[in-house]
């Protein structure tokens, strides 16, 4: 069952799935931007290695571009490429959980809050993606 929030945003992003696209980009180019420019340098306030930071920021990158092609150059058919979005975040949330684990004990209480909340709204981020991708396709075979 889909609570009411996750419900009007799937319903939204239905009518402007290219929209999603944008947000799942800036998003990702926040994370970018968060891991390579403020944590890595930081890393002492953090715990996460500066290696792993900057896999980590290149995958983002990678979404990034994805998303942002996605947004421009997509005119229909939303449903395959958000499923793709939606798995590859999915891939980054997993990678990211591992790799909390893995560093755990070098972590400090700032890097694991940093860590937790980017998973959690990647994680909203991914409901919303694969409920519009769902919808999306229903629509679609319906007609």
């Amino acid at each position: 069952m889909e609570c009411f929030i996750s419900k009007f945003t799937i319903d939204y992003f239905s009518r402007k799935p290219r929209a999603l696209f944008l947000v799942d980009g800036l998003g990702a180019a926040l994370t970018t931007f968060s891991l390579y420019f403020v944590l890595r340098p930081n890393f002492d306030y953090f715990g996460m290695p500066t290696n792993i930071l900057k896999y980590l920021s290149v995958i983002g990158l990678v979404l990034y571009s994805y998303s942002m092609s996605c947004f421009f150059l997509l005119k229909d058919n939303w449903s395959p490429f958000l499923r793709i979005i939606g798995i590859g975040n999915l891939l980054y949330c997993i990678l990211t959980i591992t790799m909390l684990n893995a560093y755990f004990l070098s972590l400090t209480l700032l890097g694991l809050t940093y860590f937790i909340v980017e998973i959690l709204i990647i994680l909203l981020l991914i409901n919303i993606e694969l409920g519009v991708a769902n919808r999306l396709r229903t629509e679609q075979s319906n007609f």
